[in-house]
């Protein structure tokens, strides 16, 4: 038996536990910064994403952080911003954002809770492969109005077209997500 599928026959287990044993089981580098927070270092096709899960008991809810560094020039930082709004558009769950000062761009997505609802290994693994699904489809997009001089509403579309260009069998991104 899997160690994800004991622990949903188990009872109730903390949501960073199931995320460490995920993190394990797929060999991914992680850090437990605490007992409500874990790092992780995903690979996708276009970048590393650094990926933090961070559970707060109180409000019953579990936050999803992916990031990657990006310096766009000054000069860009309007179109990327426009570039964000698009993108967010098309996300129908969580957005992305732009820490000009640490120079990140984020994915976020909190998961919210009620009463005696938890946290499952599927909730946990379906927001994982969400934020790098997302932050693979847009990361050209947001390549091209950053250093390519391109306009979003350009660089959105060409972005879609470029993921399903280079999608192999080895390497198949939801299609859900992207249509």
């Amino acid at each position: 038996m899997a160690t994800l599928d004991y622990f949903s026959e188990t009872g109730s287990v903390h949501p960073i536990d199931l995320a460490e044993t995920l993190a394990e089981m797929s060999c991914w580098d992680f850090d437990r910064v605490g007992e409500d927070q874990i790092s992780m270092i995903i690979e996708g096709q276009w970048r590393t994403h650094s990926v933090s899960l961070a559970w707060s008991q109180y409000e019953e809810k579990l936050c999803l952080f992916s990031s990657f560094a990006i310096e766009p020039t000054e000069d860009r930082l309007g179109v990327l911003y426009e570039a964000l709004n698009l993108a967010n558009d098309q996300c129908g769950i969580g957005s992305f954002t732009y820490w000009k000062k640490e120079k990140l761009l984020n994915y976020r997505y909190v998961l919210l809770l009620d009463g005696e609802s938890e946290v499952t290994s599927e909730q946990i693994n379906k927001m994982l492969e969400n934020a790098i699904n997302l932050s693979e489809r847009f990361y050209p997009a947001f390549q091209l109005v950053c250093w390519g001089d391109r306009s979003p509403k350009y660089a959105i579309p060409v972005s879609y077209t470029h993921l399903r260009a280079h999608e192999t069998r080895g390497n198949l991104v939801c299609r859900r997500l992207l249509e």
